[in-house]
């Protein structure tokens, strides 16, 4: 409709490019291998969820899904998941069966209005429940904290990684 007036919407991004993941690892620690194979799984079930606008995030532990991402938020869903994973397995084995968190865009997002994004407090949230890997769509996600994420991921041990959909 603002388009037949000739009213063009830019992406909401375009001043913040600087913040939008770029690809790679993006911490010093590297996904395990355990981790690589729960982020395949995790990108493939998001996808199916992102398909149908139920939720943008899942959390993973050795290729199962413990929680799905709805209208609480990406925060919210992690807090659950390492509540579940502690009242399943207690503190010794939710250690054991480490969390990884994958957050992508969906099939077709429309960066104009609704963009994906990660600040510490993600960071914070994922130490707290115990999650150890965080994988996210390169370019298609806002980092609000900017390095800061990556320093507190560092000194919690969390791998970051971001790439095009692929491990």
């Amino acid at each position: 409709m603002l388009a037949d007036e000739g009213i063009t919407l830019e992406k909401s991004t375009w001043l913040l490019e600087p913040l939008l993941v770029k690809p790679g690892v993006l911490t010093a620690r590297q996904p395990a291998e355990q981790e690589r194979k729960n982020i395949e799984y995790g990108r493939a079930v998001a996808r199916q969820l992102a398909r149908h606008d139920i939720g943008q995030t899942v959390v993973i532990a050795e290729c199962a899904c413990v929680a799905v991402e709805a209208m609480e938020g990406t925060d919210a869903a992690i807090e659950r998941a390492g509540q579940i994973m502690h009242s399943l397995h207690g503190d010794a084995a939710a250690l054991s069966r480490a969390l990884t968190v994958v957050k992508i865009a969906k099939p077709n997002q429309d960066m104009r209005f609704d963009v994906p994004v990660i600040g510490l407090k993600t960071i914070e949230v994922m130490q707290a429940a115990g999650a150890s890997c965080l994988a996210l769509d390169a370019g298609k996600c806002l980092l609000l904290d900017g390095q800061k994420i990556f320093d507190t991921a560092n000194t919690a041990e969390i791998a970051v990684i971001a790439d095009e959909g692929k491990v």
